[in-house]
């Protein structure tokens, strides 16, 4: 299943949060494998990020992550840098699919 986030970056954190995604660490790589993620792309317009998350069950997904030890400071650090910090109560995405070429 594939789920459409949304987040922004704090202003002028744009070139610091792609040093840091330039090399995602080994243990969250395992960690994010193991909660069923199969593929997470991440595009950047401006200040703003989408990301394409294809997992197994988003939700569960969400719940493995939210104290996964190789998360949390993961998840810290991005706090850092987005303009909204991410709660990780795994609240569905308010993104909706609007139309797609048949």
């Amino acid at each position: 299943m594939e789920t459409v986030l949304h987040t922004r970056l704090k202003p002028g954190m744009e070139a610091e949060y792609e040093r840091v995604h330039a090399i995602i660490p080994p243990e969250l790589d395992t960690a994010l494998r193991e909660a069923g993620v199969r593929s997470w792309r991440i595009w950047r317009s401006g200040l703003d990020l989408f990301h394409l998350v294809d997992c197994a069950d988003y939700a569960a997904m969400r719940a493995y992550l939210r104290e996964h030890p190789a998360s949390v400071p993961w998840q810290a650090r991005m706090a850092e840098l987005l303009e909204v910090s991410d709660d990780y109560s795994g609240a569905e995405p308010e993104i909706r699919l609007v139309w797609e070429l048949p």
